[in-house]
């Protein structure tokens, strides 16, 4: 009966995990036969589970839609993962989250086993999250550009008080900033729009068909664009770190990283003023050699020789 038990337990898991599942793949990863799973299918739907029979070779199954669902099954290195996220939350970058958190842990916190809620407890009591100042955004507004960009959706808008039209294609988070990356139609371009500054008009938009992407890492793509591309000046340095030691070192607001062996790689950031990124560069605290742009390096090299006429004699007192 104990393992009966288990093996339903784990079926709910599958079901859960999967939008559709062939018979013979079931029975694969429970170790049974498909005429044991297909016993199993109807136990769950005798407990009051809706699962739906689908067409295809063996037959097959999936949770149907509506309200009576299967309670969420977590392995224990998941249910850590979101206890942990959910103490967190408070100090993110949605409004309003921290108490729908709280109620979530809560329930939560009353199916984890005493082992899991133990681990939780420890690593909660050790955990320290210091809060960070800077704007937020309402969960509705992320669920509102999340569900267009789903339905593919227009987007129309005020943009810093001005009417947008864009064709929403992603949503991403970089630090405490969430930007929604689309097609402006008005630009007709890609761009970015910080969400904080967004103030969504319903209904939204026509549907359209989906563009290509201009980059399969839309994420590095709109990082080259957030601290190079839009700046007068692009600069790309040969940095003597590696990757990994320059990136702890230059916040992914500031410059792009890209490793190119064991102890280099590129750092691209960009600046409106050659005398800012001369200074920065200089103070960063790694060796490197500017690639470009050529004037970068006339600049630093007149800087250079003024700073070295600066401390080249002692001043009379």
């Amino acid at each position: 009966m104990l393992e009966t038990s288990a093996r339903l337990l784990r079926l709910l898991g599958l079901l859960q995990l999967h939008r559709d599942w062939s018979g013979p793949a079931l029975a694969d990863r429970l170790g049974v036969t498909a005429r044991t799973v297909r016993r199993d299918v109807d136990k769950l739907r005798a407990l009051g589970y809706p699962i739906d029979a689908i067409g295809g070779v063996g037959g097959g199954y999936r949770l149907a839609a509506g309200t009576s669902l299967p309670p969420l099954l977590l392995d224990n290195e998941e249910a850590v993962a979101v206890a942990v996220g959910l103490r967190t939350a408070a100090s993110g970058t949605v409004t309003g989250i921290a108490e729908s958190s709280v109620r979530a842990l809560a329930k939560l916190d009353q199916v984890l086993p005493s082992s899991l809620h133990h681990q939780v407890t420890t690593l909660s009591e050790a955990l320290v999250t210091m809060p960070a100042a800077g704007v937020t955004v309402d969960a509705s507004l992320l669920t509102a550009l999340a569900a267009a960009i789903r339905d593919h959706q227009r987007l129309r808008f005020f943009y810093n008080d001005q009417p947008r039209d864009a064709e929403p294609y992603r949503l991403v988070q970089n630090g405490r900033r969430w930007y929604l990356f689309g097609w402006d139609t008005d630009k007709t371009d890609w761009r970015t729009f910080r969400v904080d500054k967004m103030a969504v008009r319903t209904p939204n938009g026509k549907r359209f068909v989906p563009r290509p992407l201009p980059a399969d890492d839309i994420a590095e793509y709109m990082a080259l664009g957030i601290t190079t591309n839009q700046y007068r000046y692009q600069a790309v340095f040969l940095m003597q770190g590696t990757a990994q030691a320059v990136a702890d070192e230059i916040p992914s607001t500031i410059g792009v990283v890209e490793p190119i062996d064991a102890t280099t790689c590129l750092l691209r950031c960009g600046s409106d003023s050659l005398d800012q990124l001369a200074v920065w560069i200089a103070a960063c605290g790694f060796e490197f050699t500017v690639q470009e742009p050529p004037e970068l390096a006339d600049h630093i090299r007149t800087l250079a020789a003024r700073l070295k006429r600066a401390v080249g004699g002692r001043a009379r007192l």
